[in-house]
């Protein structure tokens, strides 16, 4: 199998006004891409990171005809965009979730036409059997744990068809396609209030929020026993590179295997910020499966990956950036 390189290659960045895309630009630029199209759907006004380097472009991507001029004379393709949040998010809007997939299957199609030599597709954890992430305690999630298909409802069956779609694009048109899973990704630049923020942002709000205000409580989404692990955006990105040039075929995961708690999450969050809250309990509040780790096995094995930042230095990060942004009276885009 051809392994292919970013260094002087032109590559295309879908969803690149977003959190994990906007970080991967200037990855890719650092990496000797030749050039960067930067598509997203929103203004650019709303964009988390524009560099200027790149052909910042806003396309609708779930056309046919956007994507086929996002794809024109590109040689290889990062397919982030989707419309998806946090839990909060992806429980109450599940059509939504559901409809990124037109994105994916125009894509994979303006790929094909445009003579892309390889495809990478951003899926997510949310694909593996919910049967499997029902205890605390819960075991590292290995990949061939999405089957028998029993994803999360709405976004993570959107995932798990678009992971099968990129394989049959491979075996039939012969398009090369890699596909990685995504655990949890955080750090600075991304949501971190508005309803779309994950875990470690909303919780580093919550804490802040409560150390600037004098009231020292804090609402937690469940029992807080819910397991979980969170990947760094840097380590994120540099994973992303790593499978993109691999000659990895099937769907493997992208994540941290450091397992803490979501009240642990918070004993972080409080001991950054030097503050000790309340703790108050919403056990009617969207909580997502109870336990949900990944199994880095195969990724160490064959890319020698392993996240690199320790979740209490990446938390220490992004709440500092989040503090600047909430003390200059920014709001989350």
């Amino acid at each position: 199998m051809q392994v292919m390189q970013i260094r002087d290659a032109h590559v295309l960045v879908c969803g690149a006004g977003g959190f994990i895309g906007g970080h991967l630009v200037n990855v890719l630029f650092a990496e000797g891409a030749a050039s960067v199209r930067a598509v997203d759907i929103k203004p650019p006004h709303e964009w988390y990171q524009i560099n200027p380097a790149a052909d910042n472009q806003v396309l609708d991507l779930k056309l046919r005809d956007a994507c086929m001029e996002a794809a024109e004379g590109m040689e290889g393709v990062f397919q982030l965009a989707a419309d998806m949040g946090g839990m909060g998010f992806i429980e109450n809007n599940k059509a939504l979730c559901m409809l990124s997939v037109l994105i994916n299957t125009h894509m994979l199609l303006a790929a094909r036409q445009a003579g892309v030599r390889r495809f990478f597709y951003s899926s997510s954890a949310c694909v593996y059997n919910g049967e499997k992430q029902q205890d605390y305690d819960v075991v590292a999630l290995k990949e061939e744990d999405a089957y028998p298909a029993m994803p999360e409802d709405g976004y993570g069956w959107e995932k798990l068809f678009s992971e099968r779609m990129c394989r049959h694009f491979h075996e039939d048109f012969g398009l090369g396609t890699r596909v990685a899973r995504f655990h949890n990704v955080y750090g600075p630049l991304g949501t971190w209030m508005g309803g779309r923020e994950k875990a470690p942002a909303a919780i580093s709000r919550k804490v802040l929020e409560a150390k600037h205000s004098g009231l020292h409580e804090i609402e937690i989404w469940g029992d807080g026993h819910q397991t979980r692990s969170f990947m760094y955006i840097d380590d994120c990105t540099k994973g992303v590179v790593d499978i993109f040039q691999s000659d990895i075929l099937e769907p493997i995961n992208l994540g941290s295997s450091e397992l803490v708690t979501i009240n642990q999450l918070v004993d972080i969050a409080e001991d950054i910020a030097g503050v000790k809250l309340k703790r108050n309990y919403n056990l009617s509040a969207p909580k997502g499966v109870n336990g949900r780790n990944s199994d880095n096995t195969l990724v160490e094995k064959y890319l020698g990956w392993e996240p690199s930042i320790r979740l209490r230095d990446g938390m220490a990060k992004t709440m500092a950036w989040i503090e600047e942004e909430m003390l200059a009276g920014a709001t989350s885009k």
